[in-house]
């Protein structure tokens, strides 16, 4: 084993994940050891206690504890995919050039991998290199559940010029979903916050987020600030409704948990709408019954942002998947019906 010391970032290693920068220092050493190092605060930077994925400056110093060394501790393997994965993720990709990478990712795959996850689109990224010494990196999120746009970084550059762009809010995302009654007025914003509750997994999994109304947010321990825009698009008399939703702040099920609480649950969301519930016309259950699939009706219809290399304005949009799309052939609805932005008098 070495010893503790301490690394000063140098110039060029700045603005990027902890972990990361531990992976060129020492290659061998596994990610899950890194996680764990920081988890026991053996890791720190500045003297503070950090995550594997804080992100480090130049001139911060860096205390490394005792690692193995080179040939003690296998590297960690690479993802293997099956031939068969490999076509899935590549088949998913649907915008292309040398910087990014953006997926229509299928609903059911994790964005990342988590507690019982072994297929992710993290991992998956493996089979996207298209010539590339590295994977492409992932930039944002979605919900397991939620399918739609999901960008992917080529190169450390873009990783940086999307993840500033996502931190200081200069991209659009916006939603389509289906969901129970016909929310009123029909162009309209949500100003709830959102607290979150522990899940009953034996690490807290399952979590769900809580609904704060704005006048309690300041006596709220742990609430954070929640907007969202919907626009009701068409409707089917009063059981269901083609909704637009933008998210403005980026937290966890918000869009799930804002359409609950006005008693518009999305359509197959067990956690937020009630599992077992039908919807027979009075707007709530989250489920509607007869040919209408049970999976989550949530997709991340379109991303507009600035391209980081080319700083040109881009829009990637993402057909439905096929559980939606089936859903709105059955209730006669196109996609050519929408307007590419609901929420043009909103901006």
């Amino acid at each position: 084993m070495s010893r503790v010391q301490t690394i000063t970032v140098g110039p060029g290693d700045g603005d990027q994940r902890l972990d990361r920068w531990m992976k060129r220092l020492f290659p061998h050493v596994a990610q899950t050891r890194i996680e764990k190092l920081c988890r026991k605060g053996e890791i720190r930077v500045d003297g503070g206690r950090v995550k594997a994925s804080t992100r480090i400056e130049v001139g911060q110093e860096v205390r490394i504890p005792p690692l193995p060394e080179p040939g003690q501790v296998e590297s960690a393997p690479k993802t293997r995919i099956s031939p068969k994965d490999a076509e899935m993720i590549r088949n998913c990709v649907i915008y292309k050039d040398d910087h990014i990478i953006a997926l229509n990712k299928p609903p059911g795959l994790p964005t990342q991998g988590g507690s019982k996850q072994v297929k992710h689109v993290d991992g998956l990224a493996e089979a996207l290199t298209f010539g590339y010494d590295e994977k492409p990196r992932l930039v944002h999120r979605l919900d397991k559940d939620t399918s739609g746009v999901l960008l992917l970084a080529r190169t450390r550059e873009a990783a940086k010029g999307l993840t500033e762009a996502l931190r200081h809010r200069q991209t659009r995302k916006i939603y389509w979903a289906l969901v129970a009654g016909v929310p009123v007025p029909y162009l309209g914003e949500i100003k709830y916050g959102l607290v979150k509750a522990p899940g009953h997994g034996k690490g807290g999994e399952g979590e769900k987020m809580i609904c704060v109304h704005p006048r309690d947010m300041a006596t709220t321990e742990g609430a954070k600030r929640a907007h969202s825009y919907y626009a009701t698009l068409y409707r089917v008399a009063s059981r269901a409704s083609w909704v637009a939703l933008e998210p403005l702040t980026g937290r966890t099920h918000q869009l799930r948990a804002h359409m609950a609480e006005i008693g518009h649950p999305i359509i197959g969301d067990g956690k937020y709408g009630g599992s077992g519930q039908e919807n027979l016309g009075d707007g709530w259950g989250a489920q509607l019954g007869g040919v209408i699939s049970k999976k989550l009706h949530l997709h991340a219809r379109s991303m507009t942002f600035e391209h980081p290399i080319t700083k040109k304005l881009m829009t990637v949009t993402a057909p439905l998947p096929e559980h939606m799309a089936h859903s709105w052939e059955t209730l006669g609805w196109e996609e050519s019906f929408a307007d590419a932005d609901p929420f043009e008098s909103l901006h």
